[in-house]
């Protein structure tokens, strides 16, 4: 919805309050006009039912009103007599409307400080849930979001597993633009498994102000522009998703507004320069080792590496230890029992698993392996294991394809060479033509909502021939520090302004094996409790928070115990 239809939208709201309650504020003491008057009647309407007043803020909070309106609504006939879990039903229900027939109703009397009058449990209870909901669901919305790290983009910068708190005010909190929506969950209500808004009406784009801006390699959460799922990692048709229901991404940010930014041989350079990376961030690539006596997976394990596969033939296979097998394996090869082999990742075969099925199962010692590593990472792996050589993966075969961003032919890029391009700015203009329009098309039609045209005059937008076009907000360049295990802007390209979510600020638990069940879970006691961004080694703080919990008990026992004596 646009701005104009929003307010059309309040002001008949405002008319039908008007109509439905006039005669409410007439019992209660006031005069008629004051349902009339926008805001005026809400802080009237709350004095009459014994209401805070600056609950008028919360019916201006979008999915916070959510909650507030129909507790208003239940307290409005409270305040006339109407208590009953019926009428608490039809009120909520119908949106409001069954007030209507209290206000017109002549055995309607205003029963003053009603809602002071002792309640049920279970209306207390309610009462307080409800209220702690509208508070969650305000730190969520503008102030910390949790999140947990899936995939693996960004190792071993952030981990598989990794628990983050996601500061919304470091760039500002987006006002959430999907007005009806469950409170506190994405895009999929858990348990039931089904949708959790209603894709219209939508709120225009607004964002609080921030901390700071974005800067070059900063870490960030964002709305994935690319997203077509209903739900994280379940296959199925396409969907089109309001923009903060789309999947939330985590990915280092290499490129700001007005950067050039182009990808050479596997590094990226910013406005002609290398870019320079914090020293926390670790970023890894595909290497090819080899060596003509084999490579030892143990002596890997030994060292410290973890990223790589590992290959068992096995000869006594049955369809029940192989059904047993899957979910240790990532593939299988050969296509007979003599050369039958699964592979796996790093962790290998579970022995109890082979042990119970008693296979004959062994490793086999190959003479090439693919290792995800840091620069720093393959330079300790070849002085301390005998390698005929260790090659860094690198594509230099460009030709015309539809993977990489722009996703048009005849653009040739690729993840390891790939640009120059330059990042749209707000404000900035750019000329177009046939070589550049696959870069901008998707901005000026999806994300900004224009109408596109090719025609014999050029490019037609809104109607008119253009040459030229001015972005009407920043853009940014995001990636995976796993250069060659991430899906990011080299595939889909530029993330809008609109979509950023906020900045992890906090890691404040952390297991290992997150993927492979509860049971195998581990806690990687050294992430507990630490930053994301900051120099030099990182520091637990779980001693420290442990420390002001202690205390504060011994606080509050005191407390009471005083209070007890002076009673």
């Amino acid at each position: 919805m646009t701005l104009a239809q929003w307010l059309l939208c309040i002001a008949g709201i405002q008319v039908l309050h008007f109509i439905g309650t006039w005669k409410l504020y007439q019992k209660a003491g006031h005069a008629a006009w004051k349902a009339a008057i926008p805001v005026y009647n809400a802080v009237v309407l709350l004095r009459i039912i014994n209401k805070p007043i600056w609950w008028v803020i919360l019916l201006f909070i979008p999915t916070i009103n959510l909650i507030v309106f129909p507790a208003i609504w239940v307290e409005t006939l409270r305040a006339f007599g109407k208590s009953s879990w019926k009428d608490t039903f039809l009120v909520i229900v119908s949106l409001g409307l069954w007030i209507i027939p209290t206000n017109y109703s002549r055995q309607t009397r205003y029963i003053e400080q009603a809602s002071e009058r002792p309640a049920s449990v279970i209306k207390e209870w309610l009462s307080s849930l409800l209220f702690a909901v509208v508070a969650a669901t305000m730190v969520h919305n503008y102030f910390f979001q949790p999140y947990i790290i899936p995939t693996g983009s960004l190792e071993k910068s952030l981990l598989i597993g990794d628990f983050l708190i996601v500061s919304k005010m470091h760039y500002g909190a987006r006002v959430p633009m999907t007005a009806v929506s469950f409170p506190m969950v994405h895009d999929t209500i858990p348990l039931v498994k089904t949708r959790s808004y209603l894709k219209n009406p939508q709120i225009p784009y607004l964002r609080l102000p921030g901390i700071e801006e974005i800067k070059a390699n900063d870490i960030v959460v964002f709305s994935w522009p690319a997203d077509t799922v209903r739900r994280f990692f379940v296959k199925e048709k396409g969907i089109r998703k309001p923009i903060d229901k789309k999947s939330n991404y985590v990915k280092r940010c290499v490129g700001i507004p007005g950067d050039t930014l182009e990808i050479k041989d596997g590094f990226v350079f910013r406005n002609g320069q290398r870019n320079q990376l914090p020293d926390r961030a670790e970023v890894q690539y595909m290497h090819t080792a080899y060596a003509s006596g084999g490579i030892s997976s143990r002596k890997l394990l030994q060292l410290g590496f973890k990223d790589f596969y590992r290959k068992y033939a096995i000869s006594n296979i049955s369809q029940t230890s192989y059904n047993a097998l899957i979910p240790y394996i990532i593939g299988r090869t050969g296509t007979t029992l003599e050369d039958f082999a699964v592979i796996t990742p790093a962790a290998g075969l579970p022995l109890d698993v082979v042990r119970q099925y008693n296979l004959k199962a062994r490793e086999l010692l190959e003479a090439e392996k693919q290792l995800n590593l840091t620069l720093e990472e393959a330079d300790r792996l070849k002085k301390n294991i005998a390698l005929d050589s260790l090659v860094r993966r690198v594509s230099k075969t460009q030709t015309p394809n539809e993977v990489f961003f722009p996703n048009k032919i005849p653009f040739d890029w690729n993840e390891d060479n790939f640009g120059p391009l330059v990042i749209p700015k707000r404000g900035a203009t750019v000329a177009l033509n046939k070589e550049n329009i696959a870069l901008y098309k998707k901005i000026i039609v999806d994300y900004e909502k224009n109408d596109f045209a090719y025609s014999s005059n050029g490019f037609m937008i809104n109607g008119k021939a253009q040459d030229s076009y001015t972005f009407k907000q920043d853009y940014y360049w995001m990636m995976g520090d796993n250069r060659h295990q991430s899906e990011d802007s080299r595939f889909w390209g530029f993330v809008p302004e609109d979509h950023i979510v906020g900045k992890p600020v906090f890691i404040w638990m952390s297991f290992e094996n997150f993927n492979a069940g509860l049971k195998q879970w581990k806690v990687r006691w050294d992430r507990v409790f630490t930053t994301v961004s900051g120099s030099g080694e990182r520091q637990s703080y779980l001693p420290h928070a442990l420390g002001v919990f202690v205390l504060w008990q011994i606080f509050s026992w005191w407390r009471n115990r005083r209070k007890k004596n002076l009673g």
